[in-house]
């Protein structure tokens, strides 16, 4: 059995299409939507709006932690723009080439940029969403909860500790714990790139000390410290930031 695995899409619903070759299934771990691309500032939802020095601008902010900056220039720039009808529109261009670019069977849940609601609108029959539930592929028990943890980027789909909690708990047993942000290990949530701790959940680490899966699967922090490491009998894994590295990660067995 070959599952790739990836996360972080951003927008590259091209080579998000190949992800397919030679695997069985396809895990998407969110991230679907490119907002505002931190390597390359031209890319995303935000310059195509405001242009790419207001895109430089608000990655300079949000690099150096001035989020009430950063805010005051996103109140400027939305002024006089209906923000929700806007992204909107824009994030629906986008789902519908990427939804499309999907493999079957693809098995795939949200990350904090995406817009759950959405989701049911595009995902085909050969795609399974999942949040705070279970599929069985290839005799394994995969889990998966979906989004992030709230933070001052307020991005779309940020939850609460408890909520995000009760969603790892319906789980249960699983040999494979898929997530899109990573359990709560300070090498796993530091981004060398962005020079900050992305959050990571307490209750993922927790349910890997007691489930003990084989594999912790997770994406989120695009550069980190750490991409890997070992918990017991868990391997926990930094899927990668497939907008970077246009390559899936490989689970064989």
């Amino acid at each position: 059995m070959r599952v790739h695995v990836v996360s972080d899409v951003h927008g590259a619903a091209e080579a998000l299409s190949r992800t397919g070759d030679g695997a069985d299934a396809l895990v998407c771990l969110g991230d679907l939507v490119l907002f505002l691309d931190y390597a390359d500032h031209s890319r995303g939802i935000f310059p195509d709006l405001f242009g790419v020095a207001n895109a430089d601008r608000m990655v300079e902010l949000r690099t150096a932690r001035r989020f009430d900056e950063a805010r005051v220039l996103d109140q400027e720039l939305w002024a006089g723009i209906d923000r929700r009808t806007a992204i909107e529109s824009a994030v629906r261009k986008q789902y519908a080439e990427l939804f499309a670019a999907f493999p079957t069977p693809t098995y795939a849940t949200y990350g904090n940029v995406d817009i759950p609601a959405l989701w049911p609108e595009y995902a085909g029959p050969g795609t399974t969403v999942l949040d705070g539930a279970t599929a069985e592929i290839g005799g394994r028990v995969f889990g998966f909860v979906g989004g992030g943890l709230r933070t001052p980027m307020r991005t779309p789909y940020e939850i609460s500790e408890e909520e995000y909690a009760a969603k790892v708990a319906a789980l249960g047993p699983v040999d494979v714990l898929c997530s899109h942000i990573p359990p709560a290990i300070p090498e796993l949530c530091y981004d060398t790139a962005a020079r900050r701790f992305e959050r990571g959940s307490q209750a993922l680490l927790e349910a890997i000390h007691t489930v003990r899966p084989k594999f912790a699967l997770f994406g989120h922090v695009h550069q980190p410290l750490v991409p890997r490491t070992r918990i017991g009998r868990t391997e926990c894994v930094n899927v990668g930031h497939f907008n970077h590295t246009r390559r899936p990660w490989v689970l064989e067995w």
